[in-house]
C-alpha cells in the first residue's frame, strides 16, 4: 500500500468508518452497497455502525451471502450490485474480510476485486484480524488479492499481540486523502508556516484531535522482533492451532465445527448424556446449552475462559483463538482436559 496512517479503533474494524468517509467526501466503503454499501453475512458489526455514524443509515448496507465456511460469495455480490442499481441506488463500496471474527474465514479477494473493478467500486478489506498473516511466507496466500484493495484495516494488537490499541488504515491513495476528508485547517493548532514539513503533523488528518502515538507500539515491537521474529510468531500460532485440532479429533465428546484455515478453532463439547443421541429431536437444542453452562463453571472456578457463540443455524459452540505467543501444547492439553473435567456430569 502506498500510504498508511496509524489510527485508534472504534470497533473491530474501526477504520471502516474512515474508509466510509471517502463515500461522503469522494470516498468509498467496506463490504456495503446500497446508497452505497455491501458486506458479507459474516462481516464485522462495525460496518453497520459506521453507516449509522455517517448518516447513511443501516439500511444502506446490503448483506452479501457467505458460503458454509463464512466466505463472501462473489456471484451474490454481483447480484446485489445489480439489484441495488435496478432500485436506483448508487453502489460505491464493498467491504471484504480477511479473518472473520468467529470462523476465521478469508474472503476470495481476487474474485471480489474483479467485481469491484467491473463496477468501479471502492474495495475495502477488513484485515483487522487476519492482516498479520502477510508476514508469514507460509500462510500469506490466504490474502491473495489484497494488493488490489483501495483501503485495508489492520490491527497489530490482535494476532501480533502489540499493546492495545494499535490499528492502521492503509490506502492506495497518495493524495493525502485523510487530510482532505478531515482537515479543518484550524490555524491556532495546525499552523502552515512552521519551519518543518507540516505534512508530519497528523492531528488534522483524523476524526479526533488528541491521540496516543499508537504506531510506536508496532515500530518498537518490529524493531525488537524483526521480520523473522514476527513471522515465527504467526507460524507458531498456526502450528499450535493445528495441534489443538488434531487433539480434538482424538477425544470422545469433542466435535469440530469445521476444519479451520486460520487460528480460530471452533468445536462443540458433547457431554456424556448426549453422546450417540444425534438423532434425538431435541439434540441440538440441548447441545446449545452446554457451552454457556461450561463457561459459567470455568469462570467461577477461575481455571480458564473460552468464548462461545451461535453462528447461523449452528447452536452455541466454543471458539478457541490460538494467538498468544506464550501458549504451548501443554496449554492446549490443559484446556481440553479441563473441559472434560468440568463437563463430566452433564
Amino acid at each position: 500500500m502506498a500510504d498508511s496512517e496509524a489510527l485508534p479503533s472504534l470497533a473491530g474494524d474501526p477504520v471502516a468508518v474512515e474508509a466510509l468517509l471517502r463515500a461522503v467526501f469522494g470516498v468509498v466503503v467496506d463490504e456495503a452497497i446500497q446508497k452505497g454499501t455491501s458486506a458479507s453475512q459474516k462481516c464485522h458489526y462495525s460496518i453497520q455502525k459506521g453507516a449509522a455514524f455517517l448518516g447513511l443509515g443501516t439500511d444502506s448496507v446490503r448483506v452479501v451471502k457467505a458460503d458454509e465456511r463464512g466466505k463472501m460469495v462473489p456471484e451474490d455480490l454481483e447480484r446485489q450490485i445489480g439489484m441495488a442499481e435496478a432500485e436506483g441506488a448508487v453502489p460505491f463500496l464493498v467491504s471484504a474480510t480477511s479473518g472473520t471474527t468467529v470462523l476465521g474465514a478469508f474472503d476470495p479477494l481476487e474474485a471480489i476485486a474483479d467485481v469491484c473493478q467491473r463496477h468501479g467500486l471502492w474495495l475495502h478489506v477488513d484485515a483487522a484480524w487476519g492482516g498479520s498473516v502477510l508476514l508469514s511466507q507460509t500462510h500469506r496466500h490466504l490474502l491473495d488479492g489484497i494488493q488490489r484493495a483501495d483501503s485495508v484495516a489492520w490491527n497489530p494488537h490482535k494476532l501480533l499481540a502489540a499493546g492495545l490499541q494499535c490499528s492502521a488504515l492503509l490506502l492506495q491513495d497518495t493524495s493525502n486523502l485523510l487530510k482532505r476528508c478531515h482537515g479543518s485547517q484550524a490555524s491556532y493548532l495546525f499552523q502552515q508556516d512552521k519551519f518543518y514539513d507540516v505534512a508530519l503533523d497528523t492531528g488534522d488528518k483524523v476524526v479526533q484531535c488528541g491521540r496516543r502515538v499508537d504506531c510506536l507500539k508496532l515500530w518498537l515491537m518490529w524493531k525488537a522482533q524483526g521480520d523473522q521474529g514476527l513471522e515465527r510468531r504467526i507460524d507458531q500460532a498456526f502450528a499450535l492451532a493445528r495441534y489443538l485440532v488434531e487433539e480434538i479429533k482424538k477425544r470422545e465428546g469433542l466435535e469440530l465445527v469445521m476444519e479451520p484455515e486460520f487460528v480460530n478453532v471452533c468445536f462443540w463439547f458433547v457431554p456424556p448424556s448426549l453422546r450417540g443421541k444425534q438423532d434425538s429431536p431435541d439434540y441440538h437444542e440441548r447441545l446449545s446449552k452446554v457451552a454457556p453452562m461450561l463457561k459459567e463453571r470455568m469462570v467461577k472456578e477461575g481455571s480458564m475462559m473460552i468464548g462461545y457463540q451461535p453462528h447461523g443455524t449452528r447452536g452455541n459452540f466454543f471458539r478457541v483463538v490460538v494467538a498468544n505467543p506464550a501458549l504451548t501444547c501443554a496449554d492446549m492439553d490443559f484446556l481440553l482436559n479441563e473441559l472434560e473435567r468440568l463437563g463430566q456430569d452433564l
